[in-house]
């Protein structure tokens, strides 16, 4: 049986590429946001400052959560998410790595 395609790429790769995928969204860059520029938990916030339905922030919660981008906590009856420390750092260095490969060429196309 032939190689599907993850399985030819790195697990660096596979793994960066899951991160932006589940970060590619304009809802979920904005929930991003909300939750940095908060320092702290955010416990059901988002829907006043993002205008948008409550379930279609949980849906994006959902994803950013299941990449592990952002972890939640239960607290009476609501779940409080924050920025996953672990997950930040991991993609901070292979996103800015990948990103600081590039040097610009003067006399390139």
């Amino acid at each position: 049986m032939g190689l599907t395609k993850t399985e030819i790429f790195t697990e660096e790769q596979n793994r960066l590429a899951g991160l932006l995928k589940a970060m590619a969204h304009p809802a979920r860059i904005a929930i991003l946001q909300q939750i940095i520029a908060a320092k702290s938990c955010i416990c059901g916030d988002l829907v006043e400052e993002l205008g948008l339905a409550q379930a279609t922030i949980s849906q994006h919660l959902k994803e950013l959560k299941n990449a592990e981008i952002i972890q939640g906590t239960i607290e009476g009856v609501r779940v409080c998410y924050c920025i996953n420390p672990e997950t930040w750092k991991l993609l901070e260095k292979q996103f800015g790595a990948f990103m600081g490969a590039y040097k610009a060429e003067t006399n390139c196309c």
